[in-house]
């Protein structure tokens, strides 16, 4: 008998053929897709996570950005305040926190139960892992809009531009996408919480200090500059102040590292998630 995820339609996991032993496209994005809503569906038990993760983007804003936004301290290009300057960089912080103790989740699956049952469908270990990864992404869309709003608030010139917005939206989810993939990679090499919460402090804060999230990458010194170019979240930034703010950059290349990164980080967690549900 086909094991069933809990909450998910029965027949998104009955429609393969059973004489043929493949799954067709159609089929695939078709559980990726009921993945990714089992995954948000826990969110409507318990939305304290969404609540208590939205005060550390906002005391970011309001203390470290309103103060440094008046004495000055950092050469902004442009002459764009700092705060706005600031709030692209918050924002993709906000879903970096979110997203890179995702393994936790996974962790606890196995432990329970869940993941061995999810192994054991024909959905292939990518569809899982591509679900999970875009239900993290979508998570973060809600810090997203508070960093936003916020921002605003404070005087932060933001863009109102719908289809920017979503492009923006789109970006987050991308980030969210790769560095929760690299949670589940990590989860998949610590196979067990307490581990995985050790290696993920100790990587998050140099992540986001060795990007542009908090100042020009400009303003870095030499070695500094060369971890920020090969940082993912430096390219979410620069993506980011490009459709908020309207800082230049190479849209283009941002996007392509953020796909390419995300699809390799699939790939990775893909590779290793057997590992994880022995």
């Amino acid at each position: 008998m086909t094991s069933v995820v809990p909450g998910a339609p029965p027949a998104v996991w009955a429609d393969q053929d059973p004489g043929s032993g493949r799954v067709t496209i159609r089929q695939l994005f078709s559980r990726m897709g009921t993945l990714c809503w089992v995954e948000l569906r826990k969110l409507r038990h318990d939305r304290t996570e969404l609540y208590t993760r939205a005060i550390q983007p906002a005391l970011w804003l309001l203390i470290f950005g309103e103060t440094f936004n008046r004495i000055h301290a950092i050469r902004t290009p442009h002459g764009i305040s700092y705060l706005a300057y600031l709030a692209p960089g918050i924002l993709a912080q906000s879903a970096l926190f979110v997203a890179i103790f995702y393994g936790i989740q996974i962790i606890w699956e196995r432990d329970a139960g869940v993941l061995t049952k999810l192994m054991v469908t024909p959905t292939p270990r990518s569809a899982l892992i591509t679900g999970k990864a875009f239900a993290a992404g979508v998570r973060s869309i809600v810090q997203a809009a508070v960093v936003v709003v916020l921002a605003a608030i404070l005087g932060g010139s933001l863009t109102h531009n719908p289809l920017k917005l979503l492009a923006t939206a789109c970006v987050v989810v991308l980030g969210s996408a790769f560095f929760s993939c690299l949670s589940m990679s990590i989860a998949g090499i610590a196979l067990n919480r307490d581990r995985l919460m050790g290696i993920g402090q100790a990587i998050t804060m140099p992540l986001f200090f060795s990007s542009n999230a908090l100042y020009p990458t400009a303003l870095m010194p030499g070695w500094l500059q060369a971890i920020s170019r090969v940082n993912p979240l430096s390219y979410e930034v620069d993506a980011l102040r490009n459709l908020l703010i309207g800082l230049p950059s190479n849209l283009a290349l941002d996007i392509a590292v953020l796909i390419g990164s995300a699809v390799a980080a699939i790939i990775v967690a893909s590779a290793l998630l057997p590992r994880l549900a022995k």
